[in-house]
């Protein structure tokens, strides 16, 4: 299979150890260091902080909940909360109460009491299985709805049942389950821009069009729409353009154009597989200039000739939230003897600094600037 090695072969090497090298391949702008905050955490995907600082964690693989504790800055521990999920993935605590943690496993949400003894899930909706896509991410808006991304059961299809292929929004206790967008193939992660409380979502596009072809997206979703929005898979992707190669059908208008189908707001390089993204925090430490651009981890390619992938971008915005460039922030993870392990997710702490899931090298990463 086509550049399948760098994703799924073993690492030509021990990331712990590469990146403390001096000749290590990791390039950061100047001014950023990277190292390794916490390891052993096999599949290591979504990270949000809780109230008191501590990281929590899915491991998705490995069907576990973990809780790292972190003390002055530095990782202390980790604790296996919770085992024998079905492929847990997002996590979000209650905006208005911190001890409440949902959890997104494939085919339910629950949520748990973190202050309850002993502690124990209560499902709160169910989901429906995965398919080719299992995951499930969930994010508070900052209308208090809590929101799950859906992916597809395939590459490319017409799906029978609506909830995939969607972005759902529904109340803290599990009722009012509402599509809020769709035509989304796999929108694996999304957040609430701060700024006017949209949603920003990263979407893989399809396989089998080529090296180039159909590009990978990041998708804005407006929450406050009375509207279920449709962003077009699987017959249109990108800026309205549509798959001829799967939709056969002859049509009296362009079945790919607003306000039937909305754009992509960003283009990515196809195959790169948008991840975690997160804001650069506006009070943030880091160089002017920096605040509020858009960090995305690109898991990497598995079905390209020539891989890509494999590092962090930085997407810089101007006022209007448009893309005015975009650079390369962190590579190195991808090596001519294979792939030293995949970004996941992005987040930062209250002092600025970001940290970065790996679910290849089952590590977290810290990402610190120094004047």
């Amino acid at each position: 299979m086509r550049g399948v090695g760098p994703a799924i072969g073993n690492p030509p090497g021990d990331v712990t150890q590469v990146i403390g090298q001096s000749n290590s391949s990791f390039k950061l702008p100047p001014g950023f260091s990277l190292n390794v905050f916490a390891k052993n955490l096999p599949g290591a995907r979504v990270a949000i902080f809780d109230s008191k600082g501590n990281i929590w964690l899915s491991q998705t693989g490995e069907g576990i909940v973990s809780e790292l504790t972190i003390q002055n800055g530095q990782w202390k521990s980790q604790k296996t909360v919770f085992s024998g999920l079905k492929h847990p993935h997002g996590l979000a605590f209650d905006p208005e109460n911190p001890d409440i943690l949902y959890i997104a496993q494939e085919t339910e949400i629950s949520k748990v009491n973190l202050a309850a003894n002993p502690l124990q899930l209560q499902k709160i909706i169910d989901l429906p299985k995965g398919g080719n896509h299992f995951t499930r991410t969930l994010g508070f808006g900052p209308n208090g709805r809590l929101y799950v991304s859906i992916g597809s059961t395939c590459n490319v299809c017409h799906e029978s049942n609506s909830q995939y292929a969607s972005i759902y929004s529904l109340k803290k206790d599990g009722t009012d389950f509402r599509q809020l967008a769709k035509g989304l193939r796999n929108s694996v992660f999304f957040i609430s821009n701060q700024k006017d409380g949209k949603i920003w979502a990263a979407d893989m596009g399809r396989d089998l069009l080529g090296d180039d072809v159909p590009p990978d997206e990041i998708n804005i979703i407006d929450s406050s729409s009375a509207g279920i929005l449709n962003f077009g898979w699987p017959i249109c992707y990108g800026k309205n353009i549509h798959d001829t190669q799967f939709d056969h059908n002859t049509y009296i208008r362009n079945p790919c154009m607003e306000p039937f189908e909305l754009p992509s707001h960003i283009d990515i390089q196809a195959h790169s597989a948008p991840l975690g993204l997160a804001f650069v925090p506006d009070d943030s430490a880091w160089p002017q200039g920096y605040q509020h651009s858009l960090m995305v981890a690109f898991h990497g390619s598995w079905n390209r000739t020539a891989p890509t992938g494999y590092k962090v971008v930085r997407f810089i915005l101007d006022d209007k939230q448009n893309l005015v460039s975009q650079e390369d922030f962190i590579t190195g993870w991808l090596t001519e003897s294979g792939a030293l392990g995949r970004p996941v997710d992005i987040i930062f702490d209250q002092s600025g600094n970001m940290y970065l899931t790996d679910d290849k090298a089952g590590v977290i990463y810290k990402v610190v600037y120094t004047k």
